[in-house]
């Protein structure tokens, strides 16, 4: 099966694209959002700019297309 870049629907704080890209490079969510975060503050809002458009690119994730397992998903949640 090969992957697919997708708006996250389980990793999300805003839109999902940032959980979107860090399942689909096998990387940490909080990863991605700090790099956009700061890239977003000395890029002069050009990383903003290309979030907005993944947005509105990038398709949602479907209940079959996860990438990171069940245990995982359960090991992430806080209570």
């Amino acid at each position: 099966m090969s992957k697919k870049l997708t708006k996250s629907r389980s990793d999300r704080k805003l839109a999902g694209v940032c959980g979107g890209l860090a399942a689909y490079f096998n990387i940490d969510a909080t990863i991605v959002r700090l790099i956009f975060a700061i890239g977003a503050l000395f890029s002069f809002g050009t990383l903003l700019l290309i979030y907005i458009v993944l947005y509105f690119i990038l398709p949602d994730e479907t209940a079959g297309n996860t990438y990171r397992s069940s245990t995982e998903d359960e090991a992430n949640k806080s209570w």
